[in-house]
């Protein structure tokens, strides 16, 4: 599986503890089911994420090629 780069904004950042992770995934899905593995609030936040893939919107089964950069962004309020 490909080594891939995981951003983490705003509330996601918040339960992920950090800005950035690495980690080896084949889809966006595997991704976010492996750095979410044993913390719950973290999968909680990912699963109402949009995802990034190097800049453009991807699809959880959207696969992931080496050296990818994925981008989670939870849902935004203001105005």
């Amino acid at each position: 599986m490909p080594e891939v780069t995981i951003r983490y904004f705003a509330a996601a950042r918040t339960a992920a503890g950090t800005s950035t992770a690495t980690a080896d995934a084949g889809s966006i899905c595997e991704l976010v089911s492996t750095v979410s593995t044993d913390r719950p609030e973290l999968a909680r936040v990912l699963s109402i994420c949009t995802f990034l893939l190097d800049g453009e919107r991807a699809d959880p089964s959207t696969p992931l090629r080496p050296g990818a950069l994925v981008d989670a962004l939870p849902p935004f309020a203001g105005g």
